[in-house]
């Protein structure tokens, strides 16, 4: 269990400082019309966003070690607190001073943190079958196909829309990753790594677009609730995830703060080109 704290910790700080790097390349990229996959192809002549891809990269990797250890509903509320790593790394070396809300919002991210801690069980496995599997991939599929006509929004319908498509692919790559069975073989032939794959894929791009369509707190807002809650209620349906026994509201209670914290800190994602 400790092992799943210190790399969902480690994912939380990958994405923090990467959250950063990938909004300053969007918004120093030409725009562009729909899910037109130029875009990618310009950022990836940036090294901001490649550096900020590669720590995602290297966050995915920790919350992948994490998701097989502990609870989905742990680890979303924990690497929700990167926006907390990203307020505080833009303070001391952005110019971006904390307000009082501000401040308040971190307390309460790391109260939250604190309480579903303390609650946190060790992850029970449970069976999964082939069908559960395909449904998975089932939604990354529609998520790909509903994000052709979402792209196509302007303004902060536009990211708004596309940040929780995103999020939802997050979504989509936590629960995939805890299906993966066991054994190389059976891994790569199983539809739940295709998922993880493909929600990862389009996650990275929708969030990418959303940047460009309007502000980063309207677009990283949407995608920090659809990647938290979502994975912690497949969880605890599912899954077999559940808290110690008798701190069930504990877990409720630190779950909401860690969430409710994290998204009144998104506006810290918002990074003037020129402030690279």
């Amino acid at each position: 269990m400790i092992l799943g704290l210190a790399t969902a910790f480690g994912a939380a700080l990958c994405y923090g400082v990467g959250a950063v790097l990938q909004a300053i390349a969007a918004r120093s990229t030409a725009t562009v019309e729909g899910l037109d996959p130029r875009l990618i192809v310009r950022l990836l002549k940036s090294w901001r966003y490649l550096l900020g891809l590669g720590l995602d990269g290297l966050g995915f990797l920790l919350s992948l070690v994490a998701v097989r250890t502990l609870p989905l509903f742990v680890v979303q509320a924990v690497v929700a607190s990167f926006l907390a790593i990203t307020a505080i790394l833009g303070a001391l070396f952005l110019a971006m001073p904390l307000t009082r809300r501000d401040r308040v919002g971190l307390a309460v991210v790391v109260a939250g943190l604190v309480l579903v801690g303390l609650s946190a069980a060790e992850d029970s496995a449970v069976d999964v079958t082939a069908v559960e599997r395909w449904v998975v991939l089932g939604c990354a599929v529609v998520l790909a196909v509903v994000a052709v006509p979402l792209g196509r929004l302007k303004g902060a319908a536009g990211a708004a829309a596309l940040g929780a498509v995103a999020g939802l692919a997050y979504a989509v790559t936590a629960v995939a990753a805890r299906m993966l069975p066991d054994g190389i073989g059976p891994t790569l032939s199983s539809p739940a790594l295709w998922a993880l794959l493909l929600g990862g894929g389009l996650a990275i791009f929708t969030y990418s677009l959303a940047l460009q369509r309007g502000s980063v707190t309207q677009a990283t807002a949407p995608l920090v609730v659809a990647e938290t809650v979502v994975p912690a209620v497949v969880g605890l349906a599912l899954l077999g995830d559940h808290a110690r026994p008798g701190w069930g509201l504990v877990a409720v209670v630190g779950f909401l703060l860690a969430v409710a914290g994290a998204v009144s800190l998104a506006r810290h994602g918002e990074v003037k080109a020129e402030s690279a």
